[in-house]
C-alpha cells in the first residue's frame, strides 16, 4: 500500500473495492493523511447510518444526512462541511457524478474570531505542563507556530542549528508545501536539553509507546488541555490556539505580515490578514516580545 497512506487505514484489515478506489483517489489528488482518513471515516458512517453502499444513495439521501447531522447531532458547521467536502469527493471524483445533477450543498460556517492567550497566560501554560515531553511540545508549538500535525512529524534533522541558519524544516505541510520557521536561540537550547535528556530518534517527538511512530496528535491535545486547566485559563480552544497566539504576538512585536504569512504556511496573505483583528495595537513596549524571544526567562521544566 502507498506509503502516503495514513497508519490507521493501512491498519485496515476489510479493504473493500470502493474503499480502495476512493483511498487511491485521495492519495493521487495529494490529500494529507489526516484527510484521508477524515474523508473515508465520513463517508462509511453515511453508509451505516443508511445501512446501503455509498454509491447507491441518492443526493436527496445525502442532503437528508448532512441535516440529520446539524438537526440531530448538533454538530459544528464546520463538521458538517468536513462531511459534505467527502461527499463531494466521493461522488464527483471518485464515481464521477455531475455536481449539478448530483449537488452536495455546503453552508457558510461562522466566522469566530478565536481567544488569544496573553503572554503571562503562556508562561503559566508552559510552567504547569504535566511533564517535561510535554512542556517541550507546547513551548515548540508556541515558538514556531506550527500545526500540531506538522509539530508530531518534526524529525531531529529538521532543525538547522546552524548559526547562519537558524530555522526549522516543515516537510509536506498543508497543501503539501515545504517551508522554513525562524527558529529563536530559547527555543534551540529547550530543544538541546530535550534531547540530551530523551535521545530521541527518529521522530523529535515520539510516540510514547513505540518510538518508531510520531506523537499521536490527540496526545499533543490532551497535553495543552491538562496544562490550560492546571494554569487556570478558561479561555476556549486546544492547542492550535498556541498558532493563533504566535501569529498574533508576532504582529504586536512589529513583524511585517508577508513574513508571518510564510511562516505559518498560509497560501494567501489574506488568510494571515484575519490577525490584524486579534493584535492590540496599543501593545505596551515592554511586552512587544515576539513569541521567538519570548520564552526567555520562563520557567524551564526540566526532567526530574
Amino acid at each position: 500500500m502507498d506509503a502516503g497512506m495514513c497508519p490507521r487505514l493501512i491498519e485496515e484489515m476489510t479493504m473493500t473495492p470502493l474503499r480502495q478506489r476512493m483511498l487511491d483517489a485521495l492519495v493521487l489528488h495529494g490529500k494529507a493523511a489526516r484527510t484521508q482518513e477524515a474523508y473515508i471515516e465520513a463517508v462509511a458512517k453515511l453508509a451505516r447510518h443508511y445501512r446501503c453502499s455509498p454509491d447507491r444513495l441518492s443526493d436527496g439521501q445525502v442532503q437528508q444526512y448532512l441535516l440529520h447531522l446539524v438537526q440531530a447531532r448538533h454538530l459544528a458547521r464546520s463538521s458538517v462541511n468536513q462531511a459534505g467536502c467527502a461527499f463531494r469527493f466521493f461522488y464527483g471524483t471518485v464515481l464521477g457524478h455531475d455536481g449539478k445533477a448530483f449537488q452536495i450543498p455546503l453552508a457558510r460556517a461562522a466566522q469566530k474570531l478565536p481567544e488569544i492567550l496573553s503572554r503571562e497566560e503562556i508562561a503559566r501554560l508552559l510552567a504547569c505542563a504535566p511533564h517535561f515531553k510535554a512542556h517541550t511540545v507546547l513551548a515548540s508549538a508556541y515558538a514556531l507556530g506550527l500545526r500540531v500535525s506538522e509539530l508530531c512529524a518534526l524529525r531531529i534533522e529538521h532543525i538547522d542549528s546552524a548559526a547562519d541558519r537558524m530555522c526549522v524544516r516543515v516537510v509536506q505541510g498543508k497543501g503539501a508545501r515545504d517551508r522554513y520557521v525562524p527558529l529563536s536561540a530559547d527555543l534551540l537550547e529547550a530543544l538541546r536539553l530535550y534531547v540530551q535528556a530523551v535521545r530521541p530518534r527518529p521522530w523529535l517527538f515520539a510516540a510514547a509507546t513505540d518510538a518508531s511512530r510520531p506523537l499521536n496528535v490527540e496526545q499533543a491535545q490532551r497535553w495543552y488541555h491538562r496544562a490550560r486547566d492546571a494554569a487556570g485559563i478558561t479561555k476556549a480552544g486546544g492547542i492550535h490556539s498556541l498558532r493563533h497566539c504566535y501569529a498574533t504576538h508576532l504582529l504586536e512585536a512589529g513583524v511585517d505580515l508577508h513574513s508571518i504569512s510564510q511562516w505559518l504556511g498560509h497560501g494567501h496573505v489574506s488568510t494571515t490578514a484575519r490577525y490584524l483583528h486579534l493584535a492590540r495595537p496599543d501593545t505596551p513596549d515592554g511586552a512587544r516580545r515576539a513569541p521567538l524571544a519570548l520564552l526567555s526567562g520562563l520557567p524551564a521544566l526540566l526532567p526530574h
